[in-house]
């Protein structure tokens, strides 16, 4: 992250460690809207009901849900939220009130909304590339979306925006395809960070067969990590959460760290996990039993090793070493 983010998260987390709060947001998964132009096989959005799929969340209520919620930093998701007519009044409130905020999308339609958004030291646009041409397209489930969205990103980067990249891996990827991808958008796309995560079968998704078990994923990222390809990435986590990913430390869930705010509510108790929902954030902490959850626990959770889940407890493991802080802060 850029350093004055990386202040400013460090800043936030340091205060609520003064005020001995055990459970408090770090990222708000924002979802305005369930609709998509686009029908992946690991992502079950979609198979909400039409009425749903009609339905958009008003501004007010989106900015309400952050200001509720308190996190420092907002990931607006979907569905595909350029499709939300008013996305870039939300975008615009939030950094109004310093939020750090990542819009994600397909970038199939960026280069159309492009103009309606202007580049802002908080704002970065998330754009989903799960493999070279072939696989991400595949992933998609349809032809060109690859190239569509390297377009995408050459045009907002040539217009200002920082851009980033989200890279889902599943058990058809070996290590080598791990690197091609990486490499491909740390040195030739040149990306500002890339954020990675083994995928999760989570219930909804129309593809139940390709996912990572945890013994699985670690091989997998030991082996893509070796000859100090790690350190020369710009990977956007912390070096604990790819300890984690490579099986050298192991940490709990703390799902309530990054919290999923959707039409339906604030759901319970993960964004990967649709258990309910609540009406206000407090609700989610205090009437979810978190003990149910993770690891060893949920049979649901078995095979979950989600940076939604296990990055937030790397990132508070990494605050209280000064050790690891001074490895997060040099690598």
């Amino acid at each position: 992250m850029p350093l004055r983010q990386s202040i400013r998260l460090g800043s936030y987390l340091m205060k609520q460690k003064l005020r001995c709060r055990e459970k408090f947001p770090i990222l708000l998964e924002l979802e305005p809207l369930y609709a998509c132009n686009l029908k992946c096989a690991g992502c079950g959005k979609i198979q909400q009901t039409h009425d749903w799929l009609k339905r958009r969340m008003p501004v007010e209520q989106a900015v309400a849900a952050v200001e509720e919620c308190g996190a420092p930093m907002v990931s607006i998701a979907g569905g595909e939220p350029l499709m939300h007519k008013e996305i870039d009044e939300i975008v615009r409130q939030l950094l109004a009130r310093n939020k750090i905020v990542f819009l994600c999308t397909n970038a199939v339609l960026l280069p159309k909304h492009l103009h309606k958004f202007t580049p802002h030291r908080n704002f970065a646009w998330m754009v989903h590339i799960d493999g070279l041409r072939d696989r991400h397209d595949q992933s998609v489930c349809k032809d060109g979306v690859f190239d569509q969205a390297v377009d995408a990103i050459k045009q907002a980067q040539a217009a200002g925006f920082r851009v980033m990249t989200n890279t889902t891996f599943f058990d058809t990827d070996s290590p080598q395809d791990v690197i091609d991808v990486l490499d491909y958008l740390n040195d030739d796309l040149h990306v500002d960070n890339m954020q990675i995560s083994p995928g999760f079968a989570y219930e909804k998704a129309p593809d139940q067969e390709h996912w990572l078990g945890p013994d699985e994923t670690r091989q997998l990222f030991r082996k893509a990590f070796g000859d100090g390809r790690r350190k020369r990435w710009r990977l956007n986590h912390s070096p604990l959460f790819l300890d984690f990913l490579e099986g050298k430390v192991d940490f709990d869930c703390t799902a309530w760290a990054i919290p999923l705010y959707s039409l339906k509510g604030w759901q319970r108790p993960c964004y990967l996990m649709d258990d309910g929902y609540v009406e206000t954030y407090q609700q989610l902490l205090d009437e979810t039993d978190w003990s149910k959850y993770g690891r060893g626990r949920d049979p649901r959770c078995a095979n979950c090793m989600a940076h939604c889940g296990y990055e937030p407890t790397a990132v508070v493991a990494t605050l209280g070493s000064l050790r690891e802080s001074i490895r997060a802060a040099i690598s």
